[in-house]
């Protein structure tokens, strides 16, 4: 299973502090099936921990996700800053996992 970030998302977890360890850990979790939901598309949800916190007060991240192949996480938020996604911005990252999905492993 490769576990890839997007330049977008990676500017964004270097500055909340959220490390590969954190992202491989969630990765793994995804692989056994521990989704927080499925946004159709092969997008889905997932909850990370925020360092000394938990997952709780930590963070929500969208992840274009296939089982024993590929995670690429490509868009990150706080949990206390935001609820959800709004339909436009899931349009936009279906698109976006369309695109990846298609593109070769290198």
């Amino acid at each position: 299973m490769r576990i890839l970030k997007n330049k977008m998302f990676f500017k964004w977890a270097k500055s909340e502090g959220l490390t590969d360890s954190i992202l491989m850990k969630a990765a793994k979790e995804m692989d056994q099936g521990l989704i927080d939901a499925t946004l159709g598309g092969s997008l889905v949800k997932k909850r990370v921990v925020r360092k000394g916190q938990g997952k709780r007060g930590g963070f929500r991240t969208i992840v274009v996700f296939q089982k024993g192949c590929r995670t690429i996480f490509v868009y990150g938020f706080p949990k206390n800053q935001r609820d959800n996604i709004s339909e436009q911005e899931e349009k936009g990252l279906k698109k976006l996992a369309y695109g990846l999905l298609g593109a070769p492993d290198s």
